[in-house]
């Protein structure tokens, strides 16, 4: 149930990276656990919406609730040209963001200081009012300047999360896969889920971790 009483805002920006189930599957879990969602499309984001989930966007905004999967009673959408928005200011009291996926332009941009765009003046406000921000980034491979820009962040506090599924918990679809990325994140904003079950440790791997000592 969405909680008056707690401070639940949660921006999420969605960029020009592959990788928009991420952010879907993040959007549904977030929605459904009562959460006011923030959400900032970039032009280049809405282009691999599209192309990736078949979603038009904003053409398909009238019927977003569907690509939430629940009621999206509390989510507000915003045009990323919107320097106006409530989450372009610090006196706007904000949980955390996420951004997913994250491309290379945003990433390096944030990491230099540039706020051309509400989802890099939100992810400058986050760092500069030392909240949580965590950035899904989507590439590969990485050059140096990528690997550098994410030292740069990572040395402010934030946290760079890739879109680096798992096999440990044997996956069998491309949800399985998706989940698990999701479930870090939501690891990472310290918001207790149901998409991943709490690893306890295995005999054999204990096994093979003490004949390789």
């Amino acid at each position: 149930m969405f909680q008056e009483d707690r401070v639940e805002n949660i921006v999420v920006g969605i960029t020009g990276a592959s990788g928009a189930l991420y952010a879907q599957h993040l959007l549904q879990a977030l929605c459904k656990l009562g959460y006011h969602i923030h959400l900032a499309l970039s032009d280049a984001g809405a282009l691999v919406m599209k192309h990736e989930l078949g979603i038009d966007f904003p053409g398909a905004y009238p019927h977003f609730t569907s690509f939430f999967d629940c009621p999206a009673d509390h989510v507000t959408v915003y045009h990323n040209a919107d320097m106006s928005a409530t989450i372009a200011s610090g006196r706007y009291p904000i949980k955390a963001m996420v951004i997913v996926p994250c491309s290379m332009n945003t990433l390096c941009s944030i990491a230099h200081g540039i706020a051309n765009n509400l989802i890099q003046r939100a992810a400058s406000i986050s760092i500069k009012e030392g909240r949580k921000l965590v950035v899904v980034p989507r590439e590969t491979p990485l050059s140096s300047i990528h690997l550098e820009a994410m030292l740069k962040l990572s040395s402010t506090g934030v946290c760079i999360l890739p879109a680096m599924p798992g096999f440990y918990h044997h996956p069998k679809t491309i949800d399985d896969q998706v989940n698990f990325v999701v479930a870090k994140i939501l690891d990472v904003l310290g918001i207790p889920h149901t998409l991943m079950p709490e690893w306890h440790g295995d005999d054999f791997v204990h096994v093979l971790m003490q004949q390789e000592i």
